[in-house]
């Protein structure tokens, strides 16, 4: 079965089961796996920092929030912290005008922050397929750790 996880949502799923997210722009989908588990969660991040934004409860919507709830979730599954390890893929510079904005520079910032709070957790990010112009979908497999991105117009690849 394929689980969903919709714009500024997570989930978590184990084998045989897929987990998809669709529509990363400036988004960053990131994955948590514990393949010994064939478990992960995926969230889908809208924006860098939630400090930013007052009175909004969806704690998915921000790269700060969001992987640290998804951590919890996949905690909770019974993964392992020591054995988790992230992908990411996401990101896109989706405006071409003045990229200096950091209002527009919105990709960029998503994965600078899941970086850093990647690395706050302590949790290693293994793959990434991020920035460039262009949006994608995305599938990841718990069985096999595959993390498929397709994007329109382009062959699909896998990190």
């Amino acid at each position: 079965m394929e689980i969903k996880v919709g714009m500024a949502d997570l989930n978590v799923c184990s084998a045989p089961d897929s987990i998809i997210t669709l529509g990363l722009g400036s988004c960053v989908g990131v994955v948590l796996w514990d393949k010994t588990l064939k478990l992960c969660g995926m969230v889908h991040v809208m924006l860098p920092d939630s400090t930013t934004i007052s009175k909004n409860s969806n704690v998915a919507k921000f790269a700060d929030t969001g992987v640290e709830e998804l951590l919890k979730q996949v905690l909770a599954k019974g993964a392992k912290k020591e054995r988790l390890v992230a992908k990411i893929a996401g990101g896109a510079q989706m405006f071409t005008v003045n990229t200096n904005s950091p209002t527009l520079r919105v990709g960029a910032r998503n994965v600078e922050a899941v970086k850093k709070k990647l690395k706050e957790l302590g949790i290693r990010l293994i793959a990434e397929d991020t920035g460039k112009d262009y949006g994608r979908t995305v599938v990841f497999y718990p069985e096999t750790g595959e993390y498929v991105i397709r994007a329109i117009g382009k062959e699909p690849t896998s990190i």
